[in-house]
């Protein structure tokens, strides 16, 4: 019976033998972002930078799913407005 030495390719973590581990945010830093982030102007201006900058790559994954949302809900509040304004503008231009 030959022995055979050499490593066994695994299917489970085939393409992740060379990635590198990101450091683990702690909650005192996640809960000091999302503080930063409620805060009108700077928060927004935050989300950006942490999204597009360099860091941590779950932080910068977070936050540009994050601007997704606000740019998805951003378009509803729009066409909510619209709708409205135009409901209002046809019931007083009858008069």
């Amino acid at each position: 019976m030959e022995l055979n030495n050499e490593p066994q390719a695994n299917p489970y973590n085939a393409g992740y033998n060379n990635q590198q581990v990101s450091p683990v945010i702690t909650v005192g830093e996640w809960m000091l972002m999302m503080l930063i982030s409620i805060i009108p102007i700077v928060g927004i201006i935050m989300m950006f930078v942490w999204a597009f900058g360099e860091g941590n790559p779950t932080k910068k994954n977070y936050y540009k799913a994050a601007l997704m949302w606000a740019a998805i809900v951003l378009v509803i509040y729009i066409l909510i407005a619209v709708l409205f304004l135009g409901s209002m503008f046809a019931a007083f231009g009858n008069m």
